[in-house]
């Protein structure tokens, strides 16, 4: 299943430059009738990790039909917190919008993580943004949740560790987000300590 959900995802990204619709139709026609969800999930995933055309049906199908399990809704969010970032923004777009999502609340650990965790450890290109603003997001988040879950945001905060090892203008932004988080009065210890050593490195 991994192999054919790896051959899916090639055959979708080529699709996305060769114009082809035959593999992004297959794709999503997986998502609405997979037998199992590591295909349904394979091909969800294939399809907005080449930005195709039906990502967007997919993603509402999906959503529809397990609406209700929220260890699956968790995938969901997760899914389109690593969709590649685009030179239109679309990805840490959809991120922020998600965030007003019904669905979506801070305060329930696995779906803090699923989106905002995953945004910031594994879209690299969405996340170090010339603008910074993907700093700016994790800051904000940090402090937010900081406030009700310390244990959490001390996770969040531990994305900022390497910052110093990041190229110009990415390392003067992050080291900026990390010089905010830490001039906050109240801050957990926890936090408190991760941010303060980050800036000492």
């Amino acid at each position: 299943r991994a192999l054919a959900n790896l051959a899916l995802a090639m055959l979708c990204l080529n699709a996305a430059v060769s114009g082809d619709t035959l593999w992004p139709g297959r794709a999503y026609a997986r998502v609405k009738a997979a037998g199992n969800m590591t295909e349904r999930l394979g091909a969800l995933k294939a399809l907005t990790q080449s930005h195709a055309e039906t990502a967007g049906p997919a993603l509402a199908h999906f959503h529809s039909q397990f609406r209700h399990d929220a260890l699956v809704i968790d995938k969901w969010f997760s899914t389109q917190a690593q969709m590649p970032e685009g030179a239109d923004g679309r990805s840490f777009a959809r991120v922020k919008q998600l965030l007003q999502h019904p669905d979506f609340t801070l305060k329930n650990p696995n779906r803090a993580r699923s989106l905002i965790h995953v945004f910031c450890s594994a879209n690299p290109a969405g996340f170090h943004r010339r603008d910074a603003a993907g700093y700016v997001f994790w800051a904000e988040h940090v402090m937010q949740i900081d406030a009700f879950n310390p244990q959490l945001a001390a996770r969040l905060a531990r994305m900022m560790d390497r910052w110093s090892h990041l190229a110009e203008p990415y390392r003067s932004g992050a080291r900026e987000a990390i010089a905010r988080v830490a001039a906050k009065a109240e801050l957990s210890s926890g936090v408190r300590e991760i941010v303060e050593r980050a800036l000492a490195s």
